[in-house]
């Protein structure tokens, strides 16, 4: 038996609101959308695929050296060229043997994914992340969204892949994004675009059979276009509604029905038709079974989030950015940066052999006891306590933050006294996420951010965010 093993989602805190859109430009594309998840000014597709990531293997029984594969799916990387696999292998901690595979260039690349781990052996981790835009009068943009979804897919118990279709046939001009463009676009004539769409999600759906399932979870460009499927299918609207929740995020691309597949398990279906689509091809997979899902901080459809204002939204996506200012910032060369990935990735400390203090970065002279570079690694727990904070606004951020303070607004730098795996503390200065206000003694837990870019490169590390208990 294969089966989806745990799901987890994450849906990033800011929204944009359909009638804000509408009040920008006199009208709104997304057709059956109240608002969209925006990322943050340091988010982007991998920083969403690790938090996802994160909260299914915490929720799975599984343990991070269990896994031989990682999928990751996406129409958005953060670079062109480069595999994200590499960098989430290194934030999550995995295995260096692991295999990795990214898919991209549909949006149903997020069902391929949990499909291609279906049919090989072995335990695979599968992560749809997607932040879609396009120009900011089109229904690409007014309808993008953005979040992630992670798969545990193995052969324990769970939404078990029963049967598999699918349907290519060329239909050009329904979505597309033109070579060296961040802005998927498409030739926007309603009739053939719809005719695509239920044909294909049609014949893939109707192949599977759909007695008695539970949900329908398809690939929802928008808020309506899944249902004016349901006559192709053969099915309630009902069932198409237990599995979308677009209307509340936006168009999540790859990550798209795999929301929707996360919402119907979520609310107790027991069997799903599970169908992406991209420019007129489609793939369905039948599951039987229930997956247990578990969401990260906002959950599948967030009940906290702060809304934008438009040009708050603009600012946020680095519309109306000025960039890093003339003479960069403090350099950091890229080999240098990849010795100390250990410790910006996954809070490795030393232990000094000595006396047994805490140290980091695990690098140096031991604090307590003056001994040099005697260190046991320990990969520290997360979690830590405020002990000073001040906030960082407009003009007092290091050159290279100006960008993200730019996108972001103001934003908290902090010393934390992190927790070490015995009792004992180390004290590290960090950033807290965007607009979330610390004070002394507040818990905290750290995350995977961007924290900048010089020559082209992104820089990954981890930043803290209150701690919810």
């Amino acid at each position: 038996m294969t089966a989806i093993e745990q799901l987890g989602t994450y849906v990033p805190r800011f929204a944009l609101a359909a009638e804000t859109v509408e009040e920008a430009w006199g009208q709104f594309h997304g057709a059956g959308i109240k608002q969209t998840a925006v990322p943050g000014g340091d988010e982007d597709t991998l920083t969403m695929a690790y938090e996802a990531a994160a909260v299914a293997l915490e929720a799975s029984e599984r343990s991070r050296s269990e896994l031989d594969r990682l999928i990751v799916a996406t129409t958005t990387p953060p670079l062109e060229e480069e595999a994200m696999g590499s960098r989430l292998r290194s934030t999550l901690g995995l295995e260096t043997d692991v295999r990795s595979r990214q898919l991209t260039g549909s949006t149903r690349a997020g069902v391929e994914g949990i499909l291609t781990a279906a049919e090989a052996p072995g335990t695979a981790l599968v992560i749809a992340s997607d932040s879609p835009r396009g120009v900011p009068d089109s229904e690409y943009e007014q309808a993008g969204g953005a979040g992630a979804v992670a798969a545990i897919v193995g052969d324990e118990e769970g939404g078990e892949v029963t049967d598999h279709a699918a349907r290519v046939d060329a239909v050009p001009g329904t979505r597309f994004r033109p070579a060296g463009s961040d802005e998927t676009d498409g030739l926007g004539i309603a009739t053939y675009d719809r005719n695509a769409y239920s044909s294909a999600v049609g014949a893939v759906g109707t192949k599977l059979g759909v007695e008695d399932v539970g949900a329908v979870a398809l690939q929802a460009p928008n808020g309506k276009l899944p249902y004016r499927a349901a006559g192709a299918l053969g099915v309630d609207t009902e069932l198409i509604a237990a599995g979308t929740n677009v209307s509340e995020i936006g168009d999540t691309g790859a990550a798209s029905p795999l929301f929707g597949l996360a919402t119907a398990a979520d609310g107790g279906a027991a069997s799903a038709l599970l169908i992406g689509y991209g420019s007129g091809d489609a793939t369905a997979l039948a599951i039987e079974g229930q997956i247990p899902v578990a969401s990260a901080v906002e959950g599948i459809v967030p009940g906290e989030r702060r809304s934008l204002s438009y040009g708050e939204y603009l600012r946020m996506r680095g519309e109306i950015t000025t960039g890093e200012p003339e003479g960069g910032g403090a350099y950091v060369s890229v080999p240098s940066w990849k010795r100390t990935m250990p410790q910006r990735h996954r809070l490795v400390a030393g232990v000094c052999t000595e006396c047994g203090a805490l140290t980091f970065p695990p690098e140096g002279v031991c604090t307590e006891c003056g001994t040099f570079e005697s260190f046991d690694h320990v990969e520290l727990p997360g979690t830590g306590t405020v002990e000073a904070a001040t906030k960082i606004g407009a003009g007092g951020a290091p050159p290279e933050f100006v960008e993200q303070q730019a996108k972001s607004g103001a934003y908290t730098s902090a010393v934390v006294a992190l927790d070490g795996p015995g009792g004992e503390t180390v004290s590290v200065p960090v950033q807290v996420l965007g607009d979330q206000d610390v004070g002394i003694d507040d818990r905290v837990t750290a995350t995977i951010r961007r924290i900048y870019t010089q020559e082209d490169v992104i820089r990954y590390g981890f930043k803290m965010r209150p701690l919810t208990e």
